[in-house]
Formats: structure tokens, C-alpha cells, sequence
């Protein structure tokens, strides 16, 4: 491992889709919630743009033609869903042995997730990652992505600075919160949204796997 001195103190971690395998999951789910309450089904890529909003902003983008008094039905059939299939969601492989290693070396590590604060906790229980990470935020506890509160929160919890945030994420979200929070970012290509759309949002890299990102954190970091 590199002796060289940390670039970032705090990294920050989108969840669904960086560290989280659920991109598929959480398509198909929006999509079977929308056909439940009768609106025009999204395409994947329509579906799985919207992952990293907040639950109801992402369904409201998601199902256009619903109507407004629809959308708590709306998010009634996705958590219906998506309750049926979360045992069938892992952590990527590599995930585990990269947080250990950015903990060694001393690096804070946080999560900045549009999941709720119950979802959150209870992924973070069922792989069995409690105490790996020093503070998180979700989107139904502070403002939703990209608006940049939700780092500024982090960094205010956690005394930091916003040169010394990097946030990852899979998500044009994820980049353009780091922008809007005045943090820099690195992306990764393996999740929710394609990667022809980061280039304009400035990330640092575009890591490829978690392998990829685990070295360029490790020597760049």
C-alpha cells in the first residue's frame, strides 16, 4: 500500500450502483410499480436514469403520467417490490477489501445515498457494515440529489473542507452534487447511468470496476 499523504480526507460513496449491485433490481421494480397504478412503463434506461433521486422524486420522473394523487400508491407498489427481491441485492466484489483499505489508511468514509434512512440501515446491517462507515445521509433526511446539502452536511459533521471531499458515484446525480458542493469526484462506469455523460461533470477518473477504483483510490487518494 502507498505511504503517500492523503489527497481527500472524507470520501463520500453513492450506494445503490458504486457500492451496491441493485441497478437491475431497482429498474425492474419502478417499472413493475408503474405498471401497477396504470401508467406508461419506462424503458430500463428511463428507469434506471433516476436512481440516486429521492424515492418519490425518482418515481414522479420516472412515471410522468401518473397523477400526483397516484404517487403515494406509486411508492407503495415499488417498496412492495423491491421488499420481495432486496435479500437478492449484493455488495460488487472488491467493495469489502477496498473500504479496509481506505479505513487503513485512514481516510474517513461516508455515505451520500437517495436511499431512505431505514433503506440505508438496513443494507448496511444485512452485509454487516456497521462501523465501517463515520457518518451518511440519505435523501429523506436532508435535501435530494444533486442539490449539494447533502455533502455540506457531511462536511460539517465531520470538519471537513470541500477540497478534501471526493465524491463517488455512478450517477450524472453523484457528479453534479460533488459540483454544487464545490467537491471533486470520481465516477464509475458499472452502474445506473452511462458513462458518455460524465465527461461534462469533470470527474477526476472513470473507474471501469472496483478493482480499477480500488487502485486509482490507493494511489491517487
Amino acid at each position: 500500500m502507498t505511504e503517500r499523504p492523503r489527497q481527500f480526507d472524507l470520501i463520500a460513496f453513492d450506494w445503490d450502483g458504486t457500492l451496491f449491485d441493485s441497478t437491475a433490481i431497482i429498474t425492474r421494480c419502478i417499472q413493475l410499480a408503474v405498471a401497477d397504478v396504470g401508467g406508461t412503463v419506462p424503458s430500463d434506461s428511463q428507469a434506471s436514469y433516476v436512481i440516486g433521486m429521492g424515492l418519490m422524486q425518482a418515481l414522479a420522473h420516472a412515471a410522468p403520467d401518473v397523477p400526483p394523487e397516484r404517487h403515494a400508491d406509486l411508492g407503495m407498489r415499488y417498496r412492495f417490490h423491491y421488499m420481495a427481491h432486496q435479500n437478492d441485492i449484493t455488495l460488487f466484489d472488491g467493495v469489502l477489501p477496498m473500504l479496509q483499505d481506505l479505513k487503513d489508511r485512514q481516510h474517513l468514509l461516508a455515505v451520500a445515498t437517495g436511499k431512505s434512512r431505514s433503506g440505508l440501515n438496513e443494507a448496511l446491517h444485512s452485509v454487516r457494515l456497521r462501523g465501517v462507515f463515520d457518518a451518511s445521509r440519505t435523501a429523506d433526511e436532508t435535501a435530494s440529489k444533486p442539490h449539494p446539502l447533502m455533502l455540506q452536511e457531511l462536511m460539517a459533521e465531520l470538519d471537513i473542507t470541500p477540497e478534501r471531499l471526493l465524491m463517488v458515484g455512478d450517477t450524472t446525480h453523484d457528479l453534479q452534487l460533488a459540483l454544487n458542493a464545490g467537491c471533486p469526484s470520481v465516477a464509475v462506469s458499472y452502474g445506473a447511468h452511462e458513462p458518455s455523460g460524465f465527461a461534462a461533470l469533470k470527474p477526476l477518473y472513470i473507474a471501469h470496476s472496483v478493482a480499477d477504483l480500488h487502485q486509482w483510490l490507493l494511489t491517487n487518494a
